[in-house]
């Protein structure tokens, strides 16, 4: 549970209500486990710049040793490899970060599912066929490796080194800065990669009043200087250099090869990173034009805006990931933090999107406690204000009880 002190004397009873715990979403550094690759003085240099950015303890950092450079690392070759990561990796580790951009496929499956489920031909397909559905897909934990016995991984995928620190300079300036950007959903004339615009009205409407919402018919956008949320579908993404994406920014675009991140016929996924964003998605292997390979734009804002970090909000909104390759920086969480105003009115209680649930209205005398229960509270999708009306001078925390979503 993330801690919002809004009020420092512990001791004496406040002047007017004050909230001092409300749960907020995110996976946090000592929950992310960052994997160097100790024969690649690329990883090896990201993972160091990377841990001191994020605080990451030193006992998060899991080293494996393979020849680098490659694409594809053989099953064989993995398995033992996971092995190894599985038995060192700290029991309170959530998920992983992958420090290096090649390889990023093993045998017929992308590296951060392979490394997230283990490598399970059920992952895979040979043709246009479905694959093995992901228990995290939209769900509510916070906890992936406790809840499912999985722990999703994200590459920290660069050209260069230098790539690689500002991608990670991105996701941390992002943090909390509630950004005033705009979600741009491309509907183009590839029909066949355009399999995501038929939900996009839907979308609007549902996000409209959190987030501006554009539906763009065109097959690029320009001059954009507010990029949030880019989805698309193309082979390739023509002037991604000519907007500006805010840092925390994820963009795609719904291909057979954008995981095959250098020398494919398609547009790289990398190409997104270098033009500004802070995360992307690609498949390594094709995947047809099966919606449920990608993500589901409503569902990554959805989570994205309720204050999940980058790694969460990407993978739930993925519901078959074994062919998709994820990249940016694990731990952006541009949409963290609650806001607290008292006036004549009453107590109000505001973030962008707060999670969905059934709250515990707890008070008490001091910020130590002891505190008892006042009152319930459901809080529904799409909520971005809690107005409490008149209440009585008290430290107020609220402790979310049923992770089922109101209406």
């Amino acid at each position: 549970m993330a801690v919002l002190l809004l009020q420092a004397a512990a001791h004496a009873a406040p002047a007017e209500p004050v909230v001092t715990h409300f749960p907020q979403p995110g996976l946090t550094a000592d929950q992310l486990g960052v994997i160097v690759n100790d024969d690649d003085p690329d990883s090896v240099a990201i993972a160091a710049y990377y841990r001191e950015k994020r605080g990451i303890p030193a006992a998060n950092l899991i080293h494996v040793r393979f020849k680098p450079g490659r694409s594809t690392l053989p099953r064989e070759e993995f398995d033992a490899i996971k092995r190894h990561v599985d038995q060192i990796t700290p029991r309170q580790v959530q998920a992983y970060a992958l420090t290096w951009a090649q390889p990023y496929r093993v045998d017929c499956m992308a590296i951060t599912a392979a490394f997230a489920f283990g490598f399970d031909p059920a992952h895979c397909a040979s043709s246009c066929k479905p694959t093995r559905p992901s228990p995290y897909f939209n769900g509510a934990t916070a906890r992936p490796f406790d809840a499912h016995a999985i722990r999703p991984a994200m590459s920290l995928a660069a050209a260069s080194v230098a790539e690689a620190k500002r991608l990670i300079d991105r996701g941390v300036a992002s943090d909390g800065s509630n950004p005033a950007g705009t979600a741009y959903l491309l509907s183009t004339t590839d029909k066949a990669r355009n399999v995501r615009a038929a939900s996009y009205p839907a979308l609007r409407a549902q996000m409209q009043r959190i987030l501006p919402v554009e539906i763009v018919e065109a097959n690029a956008l320009e001059n954009r200087t507010d990029v949030m949320f880019y989805f698309t579908g193309l082979t390739h993404v023509a002037a991604l250099d000519r907007n500006t994406f805010l840092p925390g920014a994820v963009g795609d675009h719904l291909t057979s090869a954008g995981g095959v991140l250098f020398g494919g016929s398609q547009m790289s996924s990398l190409a997104w990173l270098q033009a500004g964003a802070t995360g992307s998605y690609g498949a390594v292997v094709e995947p047809c034009n099966f919606p449920a390979k990608f993500p589901v734009p409503a569902i990554v804002m959805a989570h994205y805006l309720q204050g999940e970090t980058l790694i969460e909000a990407y993978w739930k909104s993925v519901q078959m990931p074994g062919q998709g390759l994820f990249i940016g920086e694990p731990l952006a969480r541009p949409f963290a933090g609650i806001r607290q105003h008292v006036g004549d009115g009453g107590m109000t209680i505001a973030a962008r999107l707060l999670t969905p649930g059934l709250y515990d209205v707890q008070a008490a005398p001091s910020m130590m406690g002891p505190y008892r229960s006042v009152g319930r509270l459901p809080v529904g999708r799409g909520t971005r204000e809690i107005r409490l009306g008149r209440i009585p001078p008290a430290y107020y925390r609220f402790v979310r009880r049923d992770a089922t979503p109101t209406r």
